[in-house]
């Protein structure tokens, strides 16, 4: 350990002020340092105890929130604490006033070796340090059902993510029945009838993780599935993987939960990943993947290939990738591209106008549907973007020919102007070609933080996409920027619409609800990490957390059927409520650069594990050195840690606590000589894991980890427990700088998934300069700044805090020792006087220390006459130190979901016959009792309220409302290029409409009277030969919607050879009906109101001429005047299906 000379410890000693006699009184020794009153010699005399004062146990009744997913993340503050909930003072402690020092041993008065001892049993007595419950130091409130959120259905409760490995979720889609998820195994699928049902538990059929989730049924094992898109015409799932193909299942089929279902048709699409699907407005499917490629698979193939026997699969898939349309190859001409080589963020069908949106991250393309035209590119800025693509080709030559000049240039003026000029021309070169990569696919330079993560169709007709930055941009359907908007800072994941609102998923987890205006209705932290997915229901939206956890929200809330499911479900709240008790063994060391011998490790940890189920270890000072120090910095900077030191401890360690076979490593961090590591019991495993690292470098201007803390986060029982390694600033005088650490660590420390998972240091990347997200919009400031470690249940500060003792000399501490005063030494103790005044360590408990000071010593020299006699003679200090907090912002009994963790410490020594350091180890022994909710059982109950409560079912009943309309006519006859409209009109005189117009089916008119078949295209799209504008739109009360059906020939330019139409099969000169469904619904409606529409075509002559190829890029005609309708078929009806 570093320290100064012996005189400047003298001179620090003569500046402080002699402590007060009892009474005792609160005072701060960064105050006392600045103190020059000469110091007083004090009496030696043995002090105890009497004036403990001990609280009475109070119950906490106040308001809380349930922590049991999103514990670490800042919520409302809407819920307010009553007065009676004020912290302790630093004078209160958790034990009987008894004479504490009376019968102490060097060992601390415990056996420590009978762990199931009386001794042992009973908790000590408990220092607590002032200045929590305030600001950033204030309990984290706790409660049955979160007070600041709407009550939500967990379908999927957050799994624990080691059991996640090889089967996250990615995505998510809804139909009227069931919900769909991809996962990195293939798809799973919930029945939504079944959403209430219980889980199978621990030992059931499900694998871990799933034990408390909605009853499922997954797939045959298949690549990840990275996109879902929903075919309800056809009742088919598609899916799109990670090896490029993509697949189809069937909808509502009947399940086994013993047996996986498979898929159907399945074809290679792509060479990467298919990351974007969609369905177009005429059934075609477009897909997206790297590099920008769009790919077109048109629906006559796909519906051939369907029609095809299993055993024909190979058949299938072979004819539709052949029919594949390259839209990329399409628009390069000469290999140069109209459109971003920027991976596909998504696409998006405007069934509004038959048009296709196509995003990257900088840039859009807007499509045809129809004609599979490109219509426009442009940027986020919506500027449209003249500058092209280069094929690979053509970048790999104009890169050598960059180089060659740059040569050139080089060699050209080597002679008169030397190595400076040489230099300056390569730089330039190297220059120009960064800026062209630059700009390259999105014509111009575009910030990071205005990326394009998502993009949505609402019910006006209007898009909209979200930024990194989270800025929210609405455009028109003709890619013009309309308005922008900015609710909150962290990055936009994903939307979703219901009717008139729509929904936005952030990076934070949070969830926002906006009307067609933009305006922010309301927001909530729906979970406790990104929302990497929203998906619509009936009458529900379902969100995907990058977890894995799925919640159900009613379309209602916030609404006044949050508050009655709110206190339904806290009134049950003893049903579905769990308790358990975890002992955690918590040792600190500074090894001083030394190593250990199983001996010293055994008497330190291996002697107290016998009843413990976690057990959590910090070393100081592994590895130091100035080369070391530098070369830990630098690859901290690229995400690398660690050392083969750090492994050799983490090595004997675990040999110490029989790894493997008793105890399995959780994971650890290491920043320079700082290591932290985690071990839990093999049967403790399960309820264990989404272990964190985080790191906070303290030494030499915030950069360098010969100072500062490491962390673990880590969740036990659905709680949530952070336990930080600090070394903070050494030296006698350096109390402020001590101080100024510990507030550094506690609101910089940010934990970050890590690839730890059951391996030793290695892979995690610094998190001090990550910044931090706000809190949702209408947080205060305060709440919005709330450090990661002020939300979790239980915060454990373990290490070398370097505070010492002062007002006292070397000799007259080694009295103290020698005579066991404990407790005057700990007058003496500045980490003390620094809690008293809530200056450090704010609302924190330590046990009361009965133990000998740990610092400094004669390394191998055994007892007491090892404390440092050299020349130095450094005061014996209580370096090394243990400290937590929990839950309780009262003094209370028990655990319950009010106050969900309650500990007490049951052992707190340090290990004097250990002599391989300086500094002697230090071990804590925690009890925890947690209170923690069956979310299987809470989830039945929640089904149980919303079937049973008169009340919610009144107000769900709104949701059945659909506003009345009538359409001028159920019937349409259109000859070629005919037009005739149609006129929907809205009888509701307080409610907008919203209607979609599809197309139930297809068929061909048959003379022989035969019933017709009516077979629908993809995702319900309409035949080619038919124009319905606008398809879909919002008709304001008392208002009418007037919609264009006309019949247009059309035919690509794939369908002929030689001028010859090639699918006969599909475009033949028979007369053509179809039964087009306009859907209604109201601007918050779960239910849809049907009117059907018969369209037929009729051909005015009975044979095709022979078209001339080259007239087949342009429209042909205008369209005739609007077809007059017979006089039975104008007159309004009104048909309604349910």
């Amino acid at each position: 350990m570093d320290e100064r000379s012996e005189d400047e410890d003298r001179d620090a000693l003569a500046g402080l002020s002699s402590a007060p006699a009892p009474p005792r009184k609160s005072h701060s020794l960064s105050q006392q340092l600045r103190g020059t009153t000469a110091q007083k010699r004090h009496q030696l005399r043995k002090h105890s105890l009497d004036d403990v004062q001990v609280p009475k146990n109070v119950v906490n009744a106040d308001p809380y929130y349930d922590s049991s997913d999103d514990d670490f993340f800042p919520y409302s503050s809407n819920t307010t604490t009553s007065s009676s909930n004020v912290p302790m003072s630093a004078e209160e402690y958790v034990s009987s006033s008894q004479r504490l020092d009376q019968g102490l041993c060097m060992e601390g008065g415990i056996d420590h070796h009978d762990a199931g001892s009386a001794k042992e049993s009973q908790p000590l007595p408990e220092f607590i340090g002032s200045g929590g419950g305030t600001g950033i130091f204030k309990f984290p409130t706790r409660a049955a059902v979160h007070p600041g959120r709407p009550p939500c259905l967990e379908l999927r409760p957050h799994p624990l993510r080691e059991t996640q490995v090889g089967r996250f979720l990615r995505t998510i889609a809804c139909t009227e029945t069931q919900l769909w998820a991809g996962q990195e195994g293939g798809v799973r699928v919930w029945n939504l009838k079944d959403v209430f049902e219980p889980g199978c538990g621990l030992g059931g059929r499900v694998l871990r993780g799933d034990e408390d989730a909605a009853p499922y049924y997954e797939s045959a094992n298949t690549s990840p599935a990275m996109s879902l898109m929903v075919d309800v015409g056809n009742k088919l799932i598609w899916s799109g993987h990670k090896d490029g193909k993509i697949r189809s299942w069937k909808m509502d089929q009947p399940l086994d939960a013993s047996t996986p279902f498979k898929e159907g048709l399945s074809w290679q699409a792509h060479r990467g990943p298919v990351l974007a699907m969609v369905m177009t407005s005429y059934g075609d499917m477009w897909s997206g993947s790297e590099g920008g490629v769009i790919k077109i698979w048109p629906w006559e193939s796909l519906e051939k290939s369907l029609s095809l026997k299993p055993e024909e699969r190979h058949m299938a898939a072979l004819l539709v990738e052949r029919s594949c349309i390259d839209l990329r190859s399409q628009v390069t001409v000469n290999g140069v591209c109209s459109i971003s080589s920027q991976d596909v963020k998504g696409l998006l069908s405007d069934y509004f106008r038959a048009k296709v949106w196509c995003t990257g991250s900088m840039s859009f393309s807007l499509w045809d549907a129809r004609t599979r035209e490109l219509v426009k590119v442009f940027n986020i800025e919506g500027q449209i973007e003249n500058r092209v693509d280069m094929s690979s080709v053509q970048q790999e030559q104009a890169s050598m020919e960059d180089e060659m000049k740059v040569k050139f240039v080089s060699n050209k003026k080597d002679k008169p102007h030397g190595f400076l000029q040489r230099s300056r021309n390569a730089i330039m070169g190297a220059a120009d070609a960064v800026r062209r990569v630059a700009t390259r696919g999105a014509g111009a330079f575009v910030e990071e933080t205005k990326k394009t993560e998502a993009l949505v169709l609402t019910a006006d007709g209007m898009i909209w996409s979200g930024c990194t930055n989270g800025l929210l941009i609405q455009w028109d359907g003709n890619g013009n920027r309309v308005r922008d908007f900015n609710h909150f800072s962290s990055a936009v994941q994903c939307f979703c619409t219901f009717g008139a609102r729509i929904y936005v998923g952030y990076v934070s987890g949070h969830i926002q609800v906006l009307d067609l205006e933009g305006n922010l209705i309301a927001g909530w932290v729906a979970h406790s990490c990104p929302v990497i997915k929203l998906a619509s229901g009936t009458g529900c939206i379902y969100s995907l957390a990058t977890h894995g956890g799925i919640r159900e929200w009613n379309i209602k809330s916030p609404g006044p059927t949050d508050d009655i499911v709110r206190s339904e479900l806290a009134a049950k709240e003893s049903s579905y409520t769990r308790r358990d008790n975890v002992r955690i063994l918590i040792g600190t060391w500074n090894v001083g650069q030394g190593r250990a011998s199983h001996e010293s490790l055994m008497s330190w940890l291996g002697s107290a594990v016998p009843d413990v189920g976690i057990v959590v270890v910090g070393l100081q000072e592994v590895e130091m050195g100035a080369g070391f120090l530098a070369m830990s910095a630098a690859k901290e900077t690229v995400g690398l840690e660690g050392s083969s030191v750090g492994n050799w401890w983490l090595d004997n360690i675990g040999k110490a606590l029989e790894e493997g076979k008793t105890f399995e490593r959780m994971g650890s961090r290491q920043l320079a000589g700082l290591l932290i590591s985690l071990w839990v019991r093999k049967n403790l495993r399960t309820h264990v894991g989404d272990i964190d690292a985080g790191a906070v470098p303290c030494g030499f201007g915030r950069a360098i980890g010969n100072k500062g803390g490491v962390g673990l986060r880590i969740r036990v029982y659905d709680r949530i427990m952070c336990f930080v390694n600090c070394h903070l600033a050494a030296h006698l005088e350096a109390v402020n700088r001590r101080n100024a650490d510990f507030d550094h660590i506690y609101r910089n420390m940010v934990f970050n998934r890590s690839s730890l998972l059951n391996t030793a240091a290695a892979g995690v990347s610094t998190t001090v300069n990550t910044v931090r997200t706000t809190n949702a919009a209408g947080n205060n400031s305060e709440e919005a700044a709330r450090p990661e470690l002020a939300e979790a249940d239980v915060v454990v500060f373990l290490g070398d805090f370097n505070y010492r003792l002062f007002g006292i000399s070397y000799d007259e501490a080694r009295d103290f020792v020698s005579q066991r005063c404990f407790d005057w030494l700990r007058e003496k103790d500045q980490l003390r006087a620094e809690m008293k005044a809530g200056k450090v360590f704010q609302g924190m408990r330590e046990a009361l220390i009965r133990f000998p000071p740990t610092y400094k010593f004669e390394r191998h020299q055994a007892g007491l006459a090892g404390y440092d006699a050299g020349e130095k003679k450094r005061i014996p200090a209580w370096c090394d130190r243990i400290i937590y907090r929990d839950n309780r912002s009262v003094q209370v009994s028990e655990c319950s979901l009010e106050c969900p963790v309650v500990s007490a410490i049951l052992q707190y020594d340090a290990c004097m016959d250990v002599t391989d350091s300086d500094h002697k180890p230090v071990r804590c022994k925690l009890t925890v009792q947690i209170a923690h909710v069956d979310r299987s059982v809470r989830r039945m109950e929640f089904g149980e309220i919303i079937r049973s409560n008169e009340k919610i079912r009144s107000i769900l009943e709104e949701l059945n409302y659909v506003p009345e309309t009538t359409v001028n006519t159920n019937n349409i006859i259109l000859q070629s290029q005919d037009t005739s409209i149609l006129r929907i009109t809205n009888k509701c005189m307080k409610d907008v409409a919203i209607f979609k117009i599809i197309c139930e089916g297809q068929s061909t008119v048959k003379e022989d009277g035969e019933e017709a078949d009516y077979r629908p295209r993809g995702a319900n799209g309409l035949p080619r030969w038919l124009e319905v504008t606008p398809a879909a739109g919002m008709i304001k009360p008392d208002q009418s919607a007037e919609v264009s059906v006309h019949h247009e020939e059309f035919h690509t330019l794939e369908e002929f050879v030689d001028g010859i139409p090639q699918n006969w099969w599909c475009e033949d000169t028979r007369d053509k009906e179809v039964i087009l469904q306009v859907n209604v619904q109201g601007s918050c409606s779960a239910q849809t109101y049907t009117h059907r529409i018969r369209v037929r075509h009729c051909f005015s002559a009975k044979t095709v001429p022979r078209i001339d190829i080259k007239s087949n890029s342009s429209r042909r005609g205008q369209g005739s005047p609007v077809h007059k309708q017979p006089a039975n078929s104008s007159s309004e009806t009104n048909i309604k299906n349910h």
